[in-house]
């Protein structure tokens, strides 16, 4: 499948699907942002602005602030937060689009969002990271090694639609990985989303051990209700001494990434997030418990 071949609709205008949306514009594909009310204005008068070696920069993108039934597009890729995940995806109900890729984080499977979208999901998580201040996209791309875009179908099949996603993210230069179990790997990540940004801040001691103990109680927790650690790099807290992730924990805080990532702002400001995966969380532990 050539760039020229795709037709990409970014569902929400935030720091992933600016991010996105910027990789695939470079990449030659024709990329439309779907973004409502401030969002919409700024992007349509001022173009998607990004900062870039000590340069603001701007690159025009398609807006939508409406999208119909018969505007089909080759992928759609919802980057709303996990609060509003359910909002988005029923605004996509009856669009035509075969193939929604979810770049959200799940802490309960995915039922929910197939009631809605059926078997047209792909659920997958971004790669990517970073903050925009006052209307600027301040991206950050880790290498592979770190963090790598991360998909794959619910059945764990490598599909057509999966190899055309690879293609697509080969040729805007973004690490990718397929993983065969989805539902795990969210969970997994869930569970570290909840502990890292739960706390976050940079100064406290404390924070290292309030992430270590969130973080070993629910990996246990699901893996008692049989999700399997997914990355299993993640199986290493389990046997590791507090001391030593306590040690970790506070280097990292400490780390340019974080700050580049601007972690600290992310954490305020996805707080409804974070409360709603944890509650699912919950939710989805209880239940599995009881069968």
């Amino acid at each position: 499948m050539s760039s020229k071949q795709n037709r990409i609709l970014i569902f929400g205008a935030g720091v992933i699907g600016s991010i996105y949306a910027i990789k695939f514009i470079d990449a030659g594909y024709d990329v439309t942002m779907f973004a409502r009310s401030n969002k919409f204005n700024a992007l349509k008068e001022n173009g998607l602005q990004y900062y870039e070696k000590g340069k603001v920069k701007s690159v025009k993108v398609n807006i939508i602030d409406t999208l119909n039934n018969d505007d089909v597009y080759d992928f759609i890729f919802v980057t709303v937060r996990y609060d509003r995940s359910e909002s988005a995806l029923s605004a996509l109900r009856d669009n035509q689009s075969k193939t929604i890729v979810t770049m959200i984080s799940n802490s309960n499977g995915f039922s929910t969002w197939l009631d809605i979208v059926g078997d047209r999901l792909l659920p997958a998580f971004p790669g990517v990271g970073g903050q925009i201040k006052d209307g600027v996209l301040h991206a950050r791309i880790p290498p592979k090694a770190l963090a790598a875009t991360t998909f794959g179908e619910i059945s764990g099949l490598v599909t057509e639609r999966v190899d055309n996603l690879v293609n697509l993210l080969r040729t805007a230069k973004l690490p990718y990985a397929i993983n065969p179990d989805m539902k795990s790997y969210l969970i997994t990540h869930s569970v570290s989303d909840i502990a890292l940004l739960s706390f976050l801040n940079p100064e406290s001691k404390k924070t290292a051990r309030n992430i270590t103990f969130t973080l070993k109680t629910y990996l246990r927790a699901i893996q008692k209700a049989g999700v399997v650690i997914n990355p299993s790099i993640f199986k290493f807290v389990l046997v590791c001494p507090n001391w030593i992730l306590n040690f970790f924990f506070m280097m990292w805080l400490r780390t340019k990434m974080v700050k580049d990532m601007m972690l600290p702002d992310y954490a305020i400001n996805a707080n409804n997030e974070i409360m709603q995966l944890e509650n699912d969380l919950l939710k989805f532990l209880s239940q599995e418990n009881r069968v």
